[in-house]
């Protein structure tokens, strides 16, 4: 059953919310997270993006910068910027745009229930992002970000957030990216422990660096202090989620960008593609089928419908679009084996829509572009509950986290207490 907690929350003045909060430290190029900060000393970049206050050809993953991230956040809560609370507390977190509405519990879960599969994972993790993570969590001893976590939806918990949700929000406001964020301070946090007591699995639906970084470090933590289990008694032991229910996320396409043609350079293009399925000329970009591809090349949109009896649809790997792409077009085709490492693929979150990919490639000049339908989330929680990985960059969830909105503390940092 999965366990979870209140915490002692970091947070900006809620009247000053909007200001400080940033987007993910994982959206963003450092060039565009320097031009997001500006002058102002009190966004919440300045803590995630630490490189941003050091010069411009400074490595991003030299000691200097989790040095700067220390500097940063202690600066922020000397200051006023961020505070923190007495009383331990959960929250509930609502996200709005365009129709789409969003509702989850933020909290700490159980490192050794992420590590136990109880937490489970469809996506593999890079190296080299996970130590950077992990650098950064133990430099300002904080979990700066929450993970995106999700369940299968259960009525109670759903009455108990109604009920949360019907008073006066913390903070609401409109971010540059359009999107509305809302906050309420849950009544009776152990109400919440009991019903997610009857949850059997969560699931991480974005932020696996995030938790395995988290892990990561509660590990170093207890080593450090001569523990052999985390059995949950150090805040270490614990990493700041937000838990939605499953119906209620949104899920975009992640579609690719190819800089190289390979053998869909010659006069044959067509004929091999064709030789995969039903190829549609001048087709609609949006794909609203699985088994199918729109296609970007030389200029025009097309569609490819995949032969259907070709597909193992009760696979839960094979049958996804992402995968069958990457083993009927991209590597067979295009030469690309290893989607993760390979310099000649790009991939674009749906939220830029297809126009971004015509416009990519136009400017590219020999270059093919793939859209894709999204990845569904049942198809996330079977790929999860069969212990299997997604191929790279198979969901793109929309809308994302905001940062600086919450921080959970891993230990004892002398900080201003929240007077609100």
């Amino acid at each position: 059953m999965v366990k979870i907690k209140p915490f002692e929350a970091i947070h900006p003045p809620y009247n000053r919310a909007a200001a400080i909060s940033s987007q993910p430290y994982d959206v963003m190029s450092t060039a565009e997270a320097r031009e997001m900060a500006g002058d102002d000393t009190d966004n919440f970049l300045h803590v995630i993006r630490p490189e941003i206050d050091l010069p411009e050809s400074t490595d991003p993953h030299i000691d200097a910068v989790y040095e700067m991230a220390t500097r940063n956040f202690q600066d922020m809560l000397s200051s006023g910027a961020l505070l923190r609370d007495e009383i331990p507390s959960m929250f509930l977190y609502r996200q709005a745009i365009e129709g789409h509405s969003q509702i989850g519990l933020v909290c700490c879960c159980s490192v050794k229930e992420y590590l136990d599969d109880v937490i489970r994972k469809h996506e593999k993790t890079r190296k080299d992002k996970e130590d950077d993570r992990t650098r950064h969590v133990r430099a300002v001893d904080a979990n700066t970000g929450p993970v995106f976590l999700t369940y299968r939806d259960h009525d109670h918990i759903d009455h108990l957030a109604t009920i949360d949700c019907s008073s006066r929000p913390l903070f609401h406001f409109k971010s540059e990216d359009g999107v509305t964020h809302s906050g309420w301070k849950v009544e009776d946090p152990e109400a919440y422990v009991k019903a997610f007591d009857s949850i059997p699995l969560t699931y991480v639906a974005d932020g696996h660096h995030r938790s395995a970084s988290a892990a990561r470090a509660a590990h170093d933590i207890a080593k450090e202090n001569h523990r052999d289990e985390l059995d949950g008694r150090s805040e270490s032991d614990w990493f700041l989620s937000v838990l939605f229910p499953a119906s209620q996320l949104s899920i975009l396409p992640y579609n690719r960008v190819v800089r190289t043609l390979g053998q869909l350079g010659g006069d044959d293009a067509l004929d091999k593609l064709r030789a995969l399925g039903t190829l549609h000329m001048d087709a609609d970009p949006n794909v609203e089928h699985a088994g199918s591809f729109g296609i970007y090349l030389k200029g025009q949109w097309m569609r490819l419908d995949l032969d259907r009896d070709s597909i193992d649809w009760d696979d839960p790997i094979q049958s996804l679009d992402v995968k069958l792409l990457h083993d009927r077009i991209l590597e067979p085709l295009l030469g690309i084996e290893d989607e993760r490492t390979d310099p000649n693929i790009e991939f674009v979150g749906g939220i830029r829509g297809t126009d971004e990919l015509a416009r990519r490639v136009d400017a590219m000049g020999e270059a093919i572009a793939f859209s894709l339908k999204a990845t569904s989330i049942d198809q996330l929680l079977d790929v999860a509950d069969a212990g299997l990985c997604m191929p790279p960059k198979s969901t793109w969830f929309e809308p994302k986290l905001r940062s600086g909105l919450f921080v959970h503390s891993l230990d004892s940092i002398p900080l201003s207490k929240a007077t609100s």
